[in-house]
């Protein structure tokens, strides 16, 4: 395994303390390398095959989904061990969608998979991911229960759903997921980078802004602001507009950017960048006052081909440079990038069974695979799904 063996040997070590018998120990250190190495479908069979026969599927079969060790703190330890290693420009949501032949997988339901087009049987999940400019790692994982899980006891028996398992949108678990990393973990405050066009914008800002943890979120166009720049003098004032229309008014003011596309050798792609300060109405009476009134800065950056259809961004950090906020909101790229080039490769969308529990050990594990490709083929030294 050359060099990602010697780091999959020393992220063990802090990786795994939580648990407490040494069996156990092994076990994690031998799925995240059949992870590793496992040519094609991540399955536990095939893993097994390559690590050791029947006795090895057994035995990790048992240790993936009948097992009571705790994924939290090994989700901790990984945090932990990235901060410092990539190190930790933000923390990015990113929703997952797996696609699933039955409906037996727990949290399976008929939903829309955009690489497919169209409607599936599914798991969706929310993902939080500690990122860099440079590269990106997987940290913790939220899996969303649709109304047919929660409310059919047997059910939620079979899939061994714990019993403080409640209905939530995907806002609400990734506002969750988001505060957890800095008030329970004790994680350092980093700016949360995501996606709200399929979330309510409203439920994450209110969350995020009682911890105090400043975001960077892209938004659909049809967001109510108001504009409070003396640069728009013609637009400031109580009139609600969409943001795509505040951007439109803002056109002239907007500045040259470049930014480069993730990936190695990622080309430099020209663009324009406006930026507007605004005041943010939230949907929600009872949230109106919590983050109604907030100052925030609306940002919109436009593909030199494209510029009529600018990405739209909403920010409350107002003393950060466009340029930085720019780099910022360039990271749900990042993860998108990572999360098909490696993610998918240590397979982060490979679990089989049917149990809670066997999913989030799995995918804290499949995270612990991933950490390990990045961190060593940063330095050329190994790439995903092969040895180095």
């Amino acid at each position: 395994m050359g060099c990602s063996g010697s780091l999959l040997a020393e992220i063990s070590r802090s990786l795994f303390a939580s648990l407490p018998r040494a069996d156990q120990r092994k076990k994690g250190v031998e799925y995240v390398r059949g992870l590793l190495e496992t040519p094609g479908r991540k399955s536990i069979r095939n893993m097994a095959h390559l690590l050791g026969g029947r006795a090895t599927d057994q035995s990790l079969h048992h240790f993936i989904s009948e097992s009571t060790w705790d994924w939290t703190p090994v989700r901790q330890a990984l945090a932990q061990y990235l901060v410092p290693r990539l190190p930790v420009a933000a923390w990015v949501v990113q929703n997952m969608v797996i696609r699933k032949a039955g409906q037996h997988s727990v949290g399976v339901d008929r939903k829309f998979v955009p690489a497919a087009g169209r409607v599936l049987n599914a798991q969706q999940a929310i993902g939080v991911w500690a990122a860099s400019g440079s590269r990106s790692s997987p940290v913790n994982w939220g899996l969303h229960l649709p109304q047919g899980w929660i409310e059919d006891a047997p059910r939620r028996s079979r899939a061994s759903i714990p019993d403080n398992a409640e209905l939530e949108t995907l806002a609400d678990r990734a506002a969750k997921l988001c505060v957890e990393l800095v008030s329970d973990w004790a994680m350092p405050v980093r700016p949360v980078v995501f996606d709200s066009r399929l979330m309510d914008v409203t439920t994450i800002v209110d969350r995020l802004g009682r911890r105090g943890i400043p975001f960077v979120t892209r938004i659909d166009a049809s967001v109510p602001l108001t504009v409070t720049d003396p640069a728009l003098t013609g637009h400031r004032g109580s009139t609600v507009m969409q943001a795509a229309e505040i951007i439109r008014a803002a056109k002239g003011t907007s500045q040259p950017v470049r930014r480069r596309e993730p990936g190695p050798g990622g080309a430099l792609r020209p663009g324009r960048l406006a930026h507007v300060a605004v005041k943010y109405h939230a949907g929600r009476t009872g949230l109106r006052r919590a983050c109604g009134a907030r100052q925030m800065v609306l940002l919109g950056l436009a593909d030199i081909n494209a510029p009529d259809s600018p990405q739209l961004w909403l920010t409350d950090m107002l003393k950060v440079h466009p340029a930085v906020l720019l780099k910022l909101c360039a990271l749900l790229d990042r993860v998108e990038y990572d999360f098909d080039e490696v993610a998918k490769n240590v397979g982060i969308e490979d679990y089989a069974g049917r149990s809670f529990d066997g999913w989030h050990r799995h995918v804290t594990l499949a995270s612990a695979a991933h950490a390990v490709s990045v961190l060593t083929s940063a330095h050329g030294t190994f790439a995903a799904g092969g040895t180095g």
